[in-house]
């Protein structure tokens, strides 16, 4: 694995061992930057369930201003923090070591430009992070989030919570699911 462009292009980056871990895949993760590519310049990325803090580091790499790395693994949090400091980036990255909707409440910005989630395949977390980010004042009708999930996840309840989606974006096993806050 590794960094597909921007200022850390070509770097690797580490994994945290173990089998709870599956790392998006260069090719989807090229295809994921390209279509945020006019949206990550200056703005502040959030990586929920980071794992090894590729996608975040990505974002930095293309230019993020900050990101907030956010995983309860401290395998995980060990990985984020090497690769941030081999990146050259530890400086515009801020690690959380904790659960996924209790780190949403110590983000201090005024708005994040991106929030990326990956919870683990069918463990419902999206959906419990979807409810704490409805109340977020950094998540404005601009802010877009992306969920990860398997092909067959059924997101028609995100409009319970607020949320539309704007892109169903699928690939051979998963996909990202993107959506904005009602206005």
């Amino acid at each position: 694995m590794r960094v597909i462009a921007g200022t850390a292009r070509s770097l690797p980056l580490k994994t945290p061992e173990g089998l709870d871990v599956r790392p998006t895949t260069d090719r989807i993760k090229e295809t994921l930057f390209n279509m945020l590519q006019w949206d990550i310049p200056g703005g502040v990325f959030v990586d929920l369930f980071s794992g090894s803090g590729s996608i975040g580091i990505e974002a930095l790499s293309r230019g993020a201003r900050k990101a907030y790395f956010v995983d309860n693994a401290q395998k995980a949090i060990s990985c984020i923090q090497q690769n941030l400091t081999f990146t050259k980036m530890a400086d515009k990255g801020v690690v959380l070591k904790q659960d996924a909707c209790s780190a949403l409440g110590s983000i201090r910005e005024s708005e994040a430009n991106i929030i990326f989630m990956d919870p683990p395949y069918d463990s419902g977390e999206e959906k419990a992070a979807l409810a704490v980010l409805k109340n977020m004042p950094y998540v404005t009708e601009d802010t877009i989030i992306i969920v990860e999930a398997v092909l067959d996840r059924d997101f028609s309840w995100v409009t319970e919570l607020g949320f539309t989606i704007t892109k169903d974006k699928r690939y051979k096993t998963n996909k990202h699911i993107f959506m904005k806050r009602e206005v």
